[in-house]
């Protein structure tokens, strides 16, 4: 994202404890255990961020940071569970823990999954945010701070890469939230950050439904993809070209088209029942695509019909359209 993002950034250091019950702790959602004392531990929010070098990590930590987190930067994963137990016995003073995890560890970082699963035996709730970038992307920010990429050694930028995208293949597959800063600058990132962790409180499910374009490319952070091509294109009708599926005659054109309604309602539903199964996995964020040819006219106005009805479920649901005014 910067040239900060390409680089190393030190920060600070954080805890943990062993949980049972939810309380509100500064704002924050907590856990507690009764100790046989009586005194109470609350166990601390617990967000891992990684992702890969150059995609926006350190911005992201950052934006925590300033929401209140307590921060550090390249901690041994073996360390995470320590830190998460630190948290716990500061009374309540250390609510929310972010952690930044990367391949700088090198031989560390292949004690992750065995912290991973430390935690989860002491039932302590973890998120994972996965900063993704495309390779291009990446190329052009290393290229441009000129400086070697942590794992390429003797080779190209795009080795390092290549190397780093192999190393985070299963965490990427395990994240709650990916976010693809291939596009975005530092403030669009930091507002994407606002809005999944700046709340008081924490919905139950939080939903961003995505217009694209496929002759643009599939969105990387993507949960779930729907192809709205089966639908004619107002493309094709010299009166609605012009305009999008934000319009009223194009989304009418669109929904009074053969299988249109039909299609919203069946995927409504299906989204209901995937959205329990999230919930039942903890998983609090999903991206929701939804794409025709330009991702102008059908995607949009399924999207914006798509994520009305989420959000008068009671999902908190942000609508993006990627590629709209891209032709």
């Amino acid at each position: 994202m910067t040239e900060h993002d390409a680089q190393p950034t030190p920060e600070r250091e954080q805890a943990a404890g062993e949980p049972q019950e939810a309380v509100q702790e500064n704002g924050a959602q907590v856990t507690t255990d009764v100790t046989p004392a009586g005194a109470e531990v609350a166990i601390p929010e617990l967000v891992i961020i990684s992702g890969m070098s150059g995609a926006g990590r350190s911005t992201a930590a950052k934006c925590l940071e300033d929401l209140g987190w307590f921060v550090v930067d390249n901690l041994p994963p073996a360390l995470i569970p320590t830190m998460v137990e630190l948290g716990a016995r500061s009374q309540g003073n250390v609510a929310r823990i972010a952690v930044v995890v990367d391949v700088r560890g090198r031989r560390f970082f292949d004690n992750l999954r065995e912290s991973l699963a430390d935690l989860a035996t002491r039932n302590v709730t973890r998120r994972i945010v996965f900063l993704e970038s495309s390779d291009e992307a990446l190329v052009r920010r290393f290229e441009s701070v000129r400086r070697p990429h942590p794992l390429q050694g003797d080779g190209r930028i795009v080795d390092g890469i290549a190397a780093e995208r192999e190393l985070l293949r299963e965490l990427r597959g395990d994240a709650d939230l990916v976010i693809d800063t291939s596009s975005l600058n530092v403030h669009e990132l930091r507002a994407k950050m606002d809005a999944q962790f700046a709340g008081d409180e924490e919905p139950e499910l939080r939903a961003t439904v995505m217009s694209f374009g496929f002759k643009y490319g599939l969105p990387v952070d993507a949960d779930l993809v729907a192809d709205m091509r089966f639908l004619p294109n107002p493309h094709w009708v010299p009166e609605l070209r012009p305009f999008t599926g934000l319009n009223d005659e194009v989304a009418a054109y669109v929904f009074n088209q053969p299988g249109a309604k039909e299609f919203l309602d069946r995927y409504a539903e299906l989204l209901r029942l995937i959205a329990a199964g999230y919930r039942r996995e903890g998983k609090r964020y999903v991206t929701i695509a939804i794409g025709c040819t330009g991702g102008k006219h059908r995607s949009v106005a399924m999207s914006e019909k798509l994520a009305a009805r989420l959000a008068a479920e009671g999902v908190e649901t942000v609508v993006v359209h990627r590629d709209m005014g891209r032709e």
